[in-house]
């Protein structure tokens, strides 16, 4: 049985456009299309398809307000379409925290070369989420973890000191039998660097793990996400405001701190520069063909593994296709720690799959567990 589609958009072209597009894939089938959030709400809620491929800007109901009602009712693998401006980009982060799982540009032509290449992405991308529909329920309550609580920047300082200097006991005392069972007692290594590698399903999985990292977290981190340029600074911006950490879009010459995440800028390249104790950021332009991604987890990594050596805790999180391998190849025959995210948590198990299969990563975790893990590792062993 073809997984069954939900097309959703206000513009008839668009419709028969995505319609014929994931109809050349004997997997899937387009069931049906609907002209606005309230529609799609709808028929969701009755045709129960496996798949919503979503537009944002729709009458009636738009698609942020239709995916929250949606995910409430009936929830649902969801693939939204985006503009790459600075307000989709806003719009489209609004709609992953709501529950949908993916995202792509509404225009074929800013994600591949040609129309058979998008139409091929297209369809895996449905594909991917069509699998992993099971996963749907347990994403949209880390969702809603994540969104309720109070921003940061809205939070009294006193407060948020004082919530800092709980974790630790939060720590110590959550999900303790799950912990012990994957991962018995911290290594004692030292650790001067986290950095974190993830794609598809990634700005969600971010959020789960920064938000419940303390203000005093010991170390600098650096986090590639496969995400556009106009993406990335709102993509920060967001983080900034959910985390007791500070988070913030990656700029050129940035100096590594304790308690700072630092996202790498979509569409160019993050490199690691200087030495262990006074490492900097490099932004640099890459038009080269050989690498896929820009940003990719394997130049960032690979970038670390030279200046930082073995001192690094590196973890790839739930994506498509396998960037991260190989720089974390390069940080493992330097004596680094490598883990992945377990299969069933992940959106797509491309990436944490890759390192897994090629024997790199120590541990394989579940996204609740992620968090507590690394502070168990790296601040209170």
């Amino acid at each position: 049985m073809p997984y069954k589609v939900l097309v959703v958009d206000d513009s008839s072209f668009f419709r028969r456009r995505v319609t014929d597009i994931l109809n050349k894939d004997p997997q899937l089938e387009v069931i049906d299309v609907a002209v606005n959030g309230q529609e799609a709400v709808d028929k969701a809620l009755t045709l129960k398809p496996d798949v919503i491929t979503m537009d944002i800007e729709m009458p009636v109901l738009n698609g942020i307000s239709a995916v929250k009602k949606i995910m409430v009712q009936s929830p649902t693998a969801i693939l939204m379409f985006s503009s790459l401006t600075h307000q989709g980009a806003k719009s489209t982060l609004e709609a992953l925290e709501a529950g949908a799982l993916d995202f792509l540009p509404k225009k074929f032509s800013e994600i591949a070369q040609n129309s058979d290449e998008a139409g091929s992405l297209l369809r895996q991308r449905v594909v991917q989420l069509a699998r992993k529909r099971g996963i749907v329920k347990s994403q949209f309550i880390t969702n809603r973890i994540v969104t309720t609580r109070t921003p940061a920047t809205q939070t009294p300082i006193s407060t948020r000191k004082h919530q800092a200097s709980l974790t630790r006991d939060v720590v110590e005392r959550s999900d303790t039998k799950k912990l012990q069972a994957i991962f018995n007692k911290p290594s004692g290594k030292s650790y001067k660097l986290l950095a974190i590698g993830t794609s598809t399903g990634g700005p969600v999985a971010l959020q789960k793990i920064l938000s419940q990292l303390p203000a005093n977290f010991s170390l600098p981190i650096i986090m590639v996400q496969h995400m556009p340029a106009t993406f990335t600074q709102a993509f920060a911006n967001r983080l900034n405001s959910l985390c007791e950490i500070n988070v913030k879009e990656a700029s050129d010459g940035d100096i590594l701190k304790p308690g700072c995440a630092y996202l790498a800028p979509g569409g160019r390249q993050m490199i690691i520069s200087g030495t262990e104790n006074a490492a900097k950021i490099k932004i640099i332009d890459d038009n080269s063909a050989k690498i896929t991604f820009k940003p990719s987890v394997d130049v960032s990594f690979g970038s670390a593994a030279k200046i930082f050596n073995g001192n690094v805790l590196g973890v790839i999180l739930t994506g498509m296709g396998a960037d991260g391998r190989e720089g974390s190849r390069m940080l493992k025959a330097k004596g680094a720690t490598i883990w992945a995210q377990d299969e069933q948590t992940s959106v797509v198990y491309g990436m944490p799959q890759a390192v897994y299969v090629a024997g790199i990563s120590q541990l394989s975790l579940p996204l609740d567990s992620i968090a507590s893990t690394i502070l168990k590792e790296v601040m209170y062993g």
